[in-house]
């Protein structure tokens, strides 16, 4: 399957063994878990209660069976670029003026957070815009194949997506993406910008324009910006711990199915619109889709090592570099990073959509996707031809 000389795309069904759920089980029901927290709520980390009910349910409850039904009727294929094998999935629309968007995950995410939007995306009805999906797996996510040495940056990444475009016959097509997947559309639109005929994201990097004068900014904005100064206080030691040592918490990640649960729970939790509990945002299977992939693929550690890449001198093209193509943003209330317009007008110098959603987190398709949807068709009708 990842024959490095070809360029071949293979319909592909992965089917989890039957002995590696009931070990997911065994070990689930042999935990050895830690006393209560210290301090109230989330304040040190996901509660023992919430994360008690949560193994319980993946142990008696859960059908992993049934997200694989899910994935394989969505097209899942399997190809290899620059010698890495890419699972991604391809769901044509009906509709002959449907246009291709490729749409790229982040982390914690997965291709799992898109699957509540893609047949409202693909067969809308009521004459509203349809779009081919590709929806690929980030190197190291997933069924994806883990890379065997350094290299896989964002830049790296941007290519091999470009490269998938082709392939799939699709020579000019729209990007979209949020958290890494973010990165990856941006990119993409800088290095490959003939191909891009517009892109959205929901996190729209961009630095602190020169001379900037702060007392221009919204209150709305002067909050956006503390509370992601906060983040970095207080939220970012997820990505300070895979950006440097990745391995070590691979370890856990991957020996642990209740440590990959609490790592990826947490963020469900901290990066939704949710007060008390992230099932407010993301249902309880969801959330367990996700978790569940990473467990099955024993992609903790892989997956981990995108923030390594990256970190190390950004691995992607350089954040100062002006986007040229037509852009869209969408702000979701409870996102990490809300930037001020001016700033992201500063960088994409042709924003032809910029809307301020009335909820929704980090993970849109998956807390509020009619909203989501709603969103990406307004967005690219500002889409040239």
């Amino acid at each position: 399957m990842n024959d490095p000389q070809t360029t071949e795309i293979i319909p592909f069904r992965p089917v989890v063994p039957d002995h590696e759920i009931a070990d997911l089980r065994e070990r689930l029901s042999r935990v050895r878990l830690p006393e209560e927290a210290t301090a109230p709520g989330w304040e040190q980390g996901i509660p023992l209660d919430y994360l008690t009910e949560l193994i319980r349910h993946w142990r008696d409850e859960y059908d992993w069976r049934r997200l694989e039904s899910e994935l394989a009727s969505r097209g899942q294929s399997h190809t290899v670029i620059d010698g890495l094998g890419i699972h991604f999935l391809h769901v044509r629309s009906s509709r002959p003026d449907a246009r291709p968007l490729l749409i790229t995950h982040g982390w914690p995410g997965s291709v799992v957070e898109s699957l509540d939007v893609i047949d409202a995306l693909t067969e809308p009805g009521d004459g509203k815009p349809a779009f081919h999906l590709v929806i690929p797996s980030l190197p190291g996510f997933g069924h994806s194949q883990k890379p065997a040495d350094a290299g896989w940056g964002i830049d790296r990444i941007a290519d091999a997506w470009s490269a998938l475009m082709a392939r799939l016959g699709y020579d000019r097509f729209l990007v979209q993406g949020g958290d890494w997947g973010a990165m990856v559309t941006i990119t993409i639109a800088v290095r490959h910008p003939e191909r891009v005929a517009m892109m959205h994201t929901t996190v729209p990097w961009a630095p602190r324009p020169d001379r900037f004068d702060d007392t221009t900014l919204t209150p709305t904005e002067k909050r956006w910006l503390e509370e992601y100064a906060e983040f970095g206080r207080s939220g970012r030691g997820y990505a300070l711990q895979q950006s440097t040592r990745p391995q070590t918490i691979g370890y856990a990640l991957v020996d642990s199915p209740t440590a990959q649960l609490a790592w990826i729970a947490e963020k469900f939790f901290e990066f939704s619109d949710s007060e008390d509990n992230p099932e407010e945002a993301v249902s309880r299977d969801r959330i367990l889709d996700d978790v569940s992939l990473y467990w099955f693929t024993r992609t903790g550690a892989s997956a981990a090592r995108l923030y390594w890449e990256s970190f190390r001198g950004l691995g992607m093209s350089d954040v100062n570099t002006p986007v040229t193509v037509p852009a869209a943003v969408t702000v979701f209330p409870r996102d990490l990073q809300k930037l001020p317009r001016s700033w992201v007008e500063a960088r994409y110098r042709d924003l032809r959509y910029w809307s301020v959603a009335e909820r929704g987190g980090h993970f849109p398709m998956l807390e509020v996707p009619d909203s989501f949807c709603a969103e990406i068709r307004a967005a690219f009708a500002h889409a040239p031809a």
